[in-house]
């Protein structure tokens, strides 16, 4: 291969197995507990930080993660990633089960991540070109066709590479390096990148440029993004659906529009009803949500939202609500008020066989 045509020596990406039907990522059961160091005579307890965690990942799609800050959304991220060793579950990568049919070695060149921290995320010793060019020579390419195509990525982020490639991480500001970092993550070629806070920390005006970059790039480059964020005006802009999480469990997930216009769980609600308005008619002036969230270590039984919630009923204490799909959309949600024949006072009534059969 020549070295002077980085679009030809780039890695190739790992075969689409099962196509488009097939989810390019499934988890399911994902659950991550950390122990902590009580005194010499107390039980052992755990923090619950990922519990039972199921959801899929269409190919194509942009798949949002919202929720508080502890809720688990980056501890889910970094054990798909496997930084971190998850405690249980399964996760599937386009059909291949990974640690079985598909290799960690392999699982990282087709999956990414791109994290909050631009400055940490790179090493200071190495200049951007080579930052960027560290992952295809570990994966056997040639030093020279990594530069080219360390530079090549440097102009697709919008970055001149005769300005960048041979500067190192302090000489450029924040959202030039989370360019870098969104560059580097493109090197090898994946399928999914999972962005984790990748614009929390960029002032507005960089974060759209930044936004509309990861929109281009998965037009270009076929890509299928988790988005990880606190900021749910960024979720709603660039997600097609959106899966919502309160300590540890998903209690929401379903197509972004659908859950901004019809929230079935009340903590999703709240999320929303907490959002700033730029309307001075339409400020926030009561809490959406009153107290803050139990304790990782022993959280509430049955639903874990319920001591917070302004329509807890003893049922929803004594028993946990699975996700339940709500409609054919994919909207579901774990909260007994939306689950039909729930037992709640609120929950609509259960369809018979009748009225499923002749719709009105």
């Amino acid at each position: 291969m020549s070295e002077t045509s980085p679009s030809v020596d780039m890695l190739e990406p790992i075969e689409d197995v099962g196509g488009a039907a097939q989810p390019l990522l499934q988890v399911t059961g994902l659950t991550k507990h950390f122990p902590v160091r009580g005194e010499l005579f107390s039980a052992r307890k755990t923090v619950r930080a990922v519990d039972d965690v199921s959801f899929s990942v269409l190919k194509g799609e942009t798949v949002g993660i919202v929720g508080e800050s502890g809720c688990g959304k980056s501890t889910t991220a970094r054990l798909l990633m496997h930084l971190m060793k998850r405690d249980a579950g399964d996760i599937v990568y386009d059909g291949l089960q990974v640690g079985r049919a598909l290799s960690l070695r392999e699982l990282r060149r087709a999956m990414q991540m791109v994290f909050q921290d631009s400055y940490a995320s790179l090493n200071p010793r190495l200049t951007i070109e080579e930052s960027i060019a560290f992952g295809p020579k570990v994966h056997g390419m040639a030093d020279g066709a990594a530069r080219t195509l360390a530079r090549e990525l440097l102009g697709k982020v919008g970055l001149r590479p005769e300005n960048f490639a041979n500067r190192y991480p302090h000489e450029i500001s924040g959202g030039q390096r989370q360019r870098v970092n969104i560059a580097r993550a493109l090197a090898l070629s994946p399928r999914l990148v999972i962005l984790d806070e990748a614009v929390s920390a960029l002032d507005k005006s960089v974060e759209a440029q930044v936004l509309n970059l990861l929109v281009d790039l998965k037009r270009e480059f076929g890509l299928t993004y988790l988005f990880i964020s606190h900021d749910l005006n960024v979720v709603r802009y660039i997600s097609d659906r959106v899966l919502v999480m309160y300590l540890g469990e998903v209690v929401e997930l379903g197509p972004v529009d659908q859950v901004w216009d019809a929230p079935a769980h009340p903590y999703t609600r709240a999320l929303l009803a907490a959002m700033p308005s730029s309307d001075p008619d339409h400020r926030t002036e009561t809490p959406p949500i009153s107290g803050d969230p139990p304790n990782p270590i022993d959280p509430p039984s049955g639903c874990r939202f319920h001591t917070r919630c302004p329509f807890a009923e003893p049922l929803c204490a004594n028993a946990t609500p699975k996700l339940t799909a709500l409609d054919t959309m994919g909207h579901e949600a774990a909260c007994y008020m939306a689950i039909p024949g729930s037992g709640h006072s609120r929950a609509p009534a259960k369809e018979t066989n009748r009225e499923r059969a002749n719709p009105a």
